[in-house]
């Protein structure tokens, strides 16, 4: 088992993620180097829209900004968010992420899906 861990916000990395148009930038910080069974991170998205299918349980909550969700398959909804409100997702979810200057942590779970899904 691992040891307690803190991430200060002044030392979190943020990577790009996703593509233009807009941007979308992701600090992951708990993954398998950590944790069996979690991982989690913060991501920022403005004015983008990243296409995904999530392969894992997504528990997302917004912290700042206007986040969005638009979802695909048999659901074809648009969720919009602000700071406080929860989204979970199940695995298999088909959706787009999008937002106006959007800070989310999530949090997923298995934290191995890439190994699952051979990735």
């Amino acid at each position: 088992m691992s040891e307690v861990k803190h991430f200060s916000s002044r030392e979190m990395q943020f990577e790009p993620y996703g593509g233009p148009p807009g941007e979308a930038r992701i600090a992951r910080l708990v993954g398998p180097e950590l944790s069996s069974s979690m991982g989690g991170g913060i991501a920022t998205f403005d004015k983008c829209s990243i296409e995904w299918t999530v392969l894992y349980d997504e528990l997302i909550v917004v912290l700042e900004g206007t986040f969005r969700l638009r979802l695909g398959g048999s659901e074809s909804r648009t969720i919009e968010a602000g700071p406080g409100d929860v989204i979970w997702l199940p695995e298999g979810t088909p959706l787009r992420y999008e937002g106006d200057g959007a800070k989310v942590f999530y949090a997923l779970s298995p934290v191995d899906w890439k190994t699952r899904h051979r990735l």
